[in-house]
């Protein structure tokens, strides 16, 4: 399903192409550090009257030219256009980790939506024998009532039941149809049921134990804080091109080729022509756009530092809440097993006690209300404890296995993978 999922969602395909948008704003930076060869070609036509005319007549000439030209190449001398250059680069690894967030999402996601499917299956068919059971017992007390020997508020506290557990079950086969739509909108297309029956969720064992003593440096490789890394980065790098803004441009345009006043003669009795035109540009008064640009730079910079920290905090919470739930899940959800043992068999004892007469049958309704309400938080809570596993995954980044190792310089080898 999370194959089906990585191949179809929508999302992910709206990152995917996000990065390519990235890739090539960063290409057309780059580019702008070399400079541009174009062919060249034209064709001037002109008539000088005479009174304008060097020969003192009226005279109508044509010139063609071809060649070679480099138009308005700048000078990189105070690292404008290589701080733009970092900052587009900046920019494309950000959104390339940030393709990485939303694929760890979605695979999260879709673990979590099909864990719910399954617990949708569980309480479905707990409800389906609640629901069978009563309705057996609600048999029992009309013939019981027809016979004399119960009362009629016996037979309507059995109906009573019935009717809530028809009710229960037509709520849960609504919210499984539910939590089916969403994982298939999760996933991008249709699935077969077969693929949607999974094993009991005290069968599904689907993250390794978290190993003791895991770093706090496993948080730096979570995407989301690479991606705000990336950002200040590129940040910084603005600061840069907009303080080059201050300094003089320096623009060269140059052409070398042939010129001819005939077409046909163009490659062959053409002249030699070529121009070189270098330009400066000093700022003078620009009624200070220079420094707010400057200062724009250094707030975005500040942006970007106090986002960067605000998601190294929100690291840290997620694992915490991870680690909180990983502790106490567990004892709740054994405390939770052994009272539905206990309520099974209170339930047990009361139907014998109403059978010989010992007890009401009040007793056996409220054995059999609260063994079912018992039953559907243990499923409830294994599927909490699952989904925290979960949740675990996400907030470290898509696992704590296989990480990358580190060298000597405190950099991670790009090769290894989770």
């Amino acid at each position: 399903v999370i194959e089906r999922a990585l191949a179809n969602n929508r999302d992910l395909r709206v990152a995917v192409l996000n990065i390519e948008q990235a890739r090539a704003q960063f290409r057309v930076r780059r580019a702008d550090e070399l400079p541009t060869l174009n062919g060249t070609a034209g064709d001037t036509r002109q008539h000088l009257p005479s009174d304008l005319s060097p020969l003192g007549r009226e005279i109508t000439y044509s010139q063609y030219s071809v060649g070679l030209g480099i138009s308005a190449y700048e000078l990189d001398l105070f690292g404008r256009i290589r701080s733009l250059s970092a900052q587009a680069l900046a920019q494309y690894l950000a959104t390339e980790e940030a393709r990485k967030s939303v694929q760890i999402s979605l695979v999260a996601a879709v673990a979590n939506a099909y864990l719910t499917l399954v617990a949708d299956d569980e309480l479905l068919a707990l409800t389906r024998q609640t629901l069978a059971t009563r309705d057996e017992s609600f048999k029992l007390s009309r013939l019981r009532f027809d016979s004399g020997v119960a009362s009629e508020v016996d037979l309507r506290q059995a109906q009573t039941l019935v009717e809530s557990a028809r009710a229960s079950l037509a709520q849960q086969l609504r919210q499984r149809a539910q939590d089916e739509n969403a994982l298939v909108l999760l996933v991008g297309q249709s699935l077969p049921q077969a693929m949607l029956a999974g094993q009991p969720l005290v069968d599904q064992n689907i993250l390794a134990e978290l190993p003791a003593g895991l770093p706090s440096e496993v948080l730096v490789e979570r995407p989301d804080v690479r991606s705000a890394e990336q950002l200040l980065v590129a940040a910084n790098a603005n600061i840069g091109a907009a303080r080059a803004a201050f300094f003089p441009r320096i623009a060269l345009t140059s052409t070398l080729g042939t010129a001819s006043t005939a077409l046909s003669r163009m490659f062959t009795g053409g002249q030699l022509a070529w121009s070189f035109i270098p330009s400066l540009t000093v700022p003078i008064f620009d009624n200070g756009r220079n420094e707010a640009n400057l200062e724009v730079a250094k707030i975005n910079r500040e942006i970007a530092i106090a986002q960067y920290e605000k998601t190294i905090q929100t690291a840290f919470r997620e694992v915490a809440d991870g680690l909180a739930g990983r502790a106490t899940l567990g004892d709740q959800l054994s405390s939770l097993q052994a009272q539905a043992d206990a309520e099974a068999i209170r339930l047990r004892l009361s139907d014998l006690r109403y059978k010989n007469g010992v007890a009401s049958y009040l007793d056996l309704l409220d054995s059999q209300r609260s063994l079912f309400a018992v039953q559907q938080s243990v499923i409830q809570t294994r599927l909490a404890q699952l989904q925290n596993q979960v949740t675990l995954y996400k907030a470290l980044g898509g696992g704590w296995l296989n990480q990358p190792p580190v060298s000597l310089n405190g950099s991670r080898s790009l090769s290894s993978s989770r």
